[in-house]
């Protein structure tokens, strides 16, 4: 299975005052740190290389997880510094503890995707794209739809100008080759919805739809849902 790199390394201001003393990643799940049921859902996919990205306490999620041996894992750490340099930044900067060369997983510090991810990973070594994003047919119901899917491509994906015929959206789980991060911008931060754009607009991003939901703890609801769906 394909290596994952893991971005977590923001702020996580909406769930306040929470994560002013914890990071996201360790907010009680089910009466464990949510990065435990992460790291045991990548395992059973068949990960066994894990790259955690970093940021605000990020100390405190390298002393709880470790080198990841408990989770059948290798996990590594590639830490912001002292500015943040956005989520497409962040994977740019962990390139060098990724496989050389090796296509890689990217998901969300905040996100639980209960999806097989080995169809999705042959589904984008098929393809000659850049990178891979999944979508899900949301209609706005858990979050707000940000992306036109149409004969199983992305016609328009835009986080910032939602529009009526966005039914789908980012599901939060993406697969990335290394040179997707060939031409960083000059700015200081770098979003993956502006990689995720840019690779669109060049006819190198490939799709894959996924029927199953997604679950977050980024915010207050979300992270009061998983825990009910997580508790035995």
């Amino acid at each position: 299975m394909l290596p994952t790199a893991i971005l977590a390394g923001g702020l996580a201001t909406r769930m306040r005052p929470l994560t002013e003393t914890v990071p996201k990643s360790l907010l009680a799940v089910a009466g464990r740190p949510f990065i435990h049921h992460q790291l045991e859902q990548l395992r059973e996919n068949g990960v066994r290389e894990v790259v955690l990205c970093v940021g605000y306490l990020g100390e405190m999620v390298e002393a709880e997880i470790g080198d990841g041996a408990r989770y059948e894992l290798s996990v590594r750490y590639s830490y912001d510094g002292p500015a943040l340099r956005g989520t497409a930044g962040a994977l740019h900067q962990a390139l060098p503890l990724l496989p050389a060369g090796s296509p890689f997983f990217v998901l969300y510090g905040d996100s639980y995707l209960p999806v097989p991810f080995a169809p999705i990973a042959r589904h984008f070594l098929s393809t000659e794209a850049r990178a891979l994003m999944t979508v899900y047919r949301n209609a706005s119901q858990f979050d707000r739809s940000n992306v036109v899917f149409r004969e199983n491509r992305i016609v328009v994906y835009d986080k910032k100008h939602q529009t009526a015929d966005m039914e789908h959206i980012d599901y939060g789980l993406g697969i990335f080759r290394p040179e997707a991060f060939a031409q960083p911008p000059e700015s200081p931060t770098w979003d993956l919805a502006e990689l995720y754009q840019s690779l669109l607009a060049e006819d190198k991003l490939a799709a894959y739809e996924v029927h199953t939901r997604f679950y977050e703890i980024g915010s207050p609801q979300g992270l009061a849902e998983l825990d009910r769906l997580l508790t035995p």
